[in-house]
């Protein structure tokens, strides 16, 4: 079967006389047409009702075909029924394709693309079809289609000094979280329970290795991320690099970072310049060092075929994150940006507005933070829901 996008054109003609057809059947066409562009050739005439339309699909297929909104739809419908492959078409990401559709595709034997669907389709299709969700469900973070909020603990599992998440063993934050979260499903939200855990601590002393920073093992992190795995949680890693860098920091928690359930934040409080030190200066970071990170972490999303993974960046000063609007925001991550300022609500709705009246502001998703003791007054889910962009992140120090 060869398909005509217009009348009879010199490769279609030249590609016909190659094949040297016994005869020649033709749909859709005038009589009067074909006698004088196949003259050379024996021709049937097919008719067709222009009015007929293919016939919705019915039943299971094995085969799927992805195309683009561009593609000829019916023509591919109808080469394809008798063969048992079914049309998925694709318009944008597809990790944002419906419940129905992931359900259908990751059922079927075989997945062919038929159409040019952009330089990341090869990589998110691996995505859906490894099948790995962020908990809760999905493969995007923040999907249009599905209206995620995360409540997170923040702190250090073994200093309780340092948050509320250390005041208790995993398991008991479990059922901690469920309290702290109530109230933020107000909007409709579906609440992804979320451990935020300071896997390098900003230290007073320079420690063995210079940094001003210390270390978390990777043996006292991995019970949290096991019992949040079993609980349907997600788990972001704090880093407080002092005078390193956060890739370094990063990838010592590689194995994690490899994991769908886990993403990492960058607190720029404490990255410090040669010479500084902490609660003296307040630190700064700058686009090129976050985009190292970016780079690297998205990596690991396309090798691991994982679902989008969030990237928080802390932030309650401007000069915090110089160059902010040169952060990069590829499909493979959230990225997300951190109120995390103390003291009363006023102040800290002024520090919101602050952050995100800025012209780049619109490239980020927006959290906010509540600390249950230098908060004068703890902010109340009401007063968190009303801000503008509305905050997906909502952490508890």
């Amino acid at each position: 079967m060869l398909l005509l996008e217009s009348w009879f054109e010199p490769a279609f003609m030249a590609e016909l006389g190659r094949l040297a057809p016994q005869v020649v059947v033709a749909a859709g066409f005038e009589e009067q047409v074909l006698g004088t562009s196949l003259a050379d050739f024996e021709f049937e005439l097919m008719s067709v009702d222009e009015e007929a339309t293919v016939p919705p699909y019915e039943g299971s297929s094995d085969r799927i075909w992805l195309v683009g909104d561009d593609a000829p739809v019916a023509t591919l419908t109808a080469l394809g029924a008798p063969i048992g492959a079914r049309l998925v078409i694709v318009d944008g990401d597809l990790r944002a394709l419906s419940p129905e559709t992931r359900e259908m595709i990751l059922g079927a034997s075989q997945v062919e693309v038929l159409s040019d669907l952009g330089e990341d389709a090869d990589w998110q299709l691996a995505v859906v079809l490894r099948g790995d969700e962020i908990p809760g469900g999905g493969w995007l973070m923040f999907d249009a289609g599905f209206n995620r909020r995360l409540v997170a603990m923040y702190g250090h599992p073994s200093t309780p000094g340092l948050g509320v998440l250390g005041e208790q063993d995993a398991e008991e934050g479990v059922e901690r979280l469920q309290t702290i979260a109530e109230g933020y499903d107000a909007d409709g939200a579906v609440i992804l329970p979320t451990f935020e855990i300071i896997a390098t601590v900003a230290s007073a002393g320079p420690g063995e290795d210079g940094d001003y920073s210390a270390e978390t093992t990777r043996a006292e992190i991995r019970p949290w991320v096991e019992t949040a795995a079993a609980n349907d949680m997600y788990v972001v890693l704090d880093l407080q690099p002092g005078r390193t860098d956060y890739l370094t920091q990063a990838k010592i928690y590689e194995e994690f970072l490899r994991l769908p359930n886990v993403g990492l934040a960058l607190d720029p409080e404490w990255r410090l310049k040669p010479n500084e030190v902490h609660l003296r200066q307040i630190g700064t970071v700058d686009a090129e060092e976050i985009n190292q990170v970016v780079e690297w972490l998205a990596g690991i999303v396309r090798e691991e075929a994982l679902p989008q993974k969030l990237l928080i960046l802390h932030q309650f000063r401007l000069q915090m994150i110089t160059n902010r609007h040169l952060v990069e925001t590829p499909p493979e991550l959230a990225v997300l940006v951190h109120m995390d300022g103390q003291g009363p609500v006023r102040d800290k709705i002024n520090t919101w507005n602050l952050l995100t009246r800025q012209p780049d502001a619109g490239q980020f998703y927006w959290g906010w933070k509540n600390f249950f003791d230098e908060d004068f007054t703890i902010a109340t889910p009401e007063q968190v829901l009303e801000r503008t962009p509305t905050p997906l992140f909502v952490s508890f120090q």
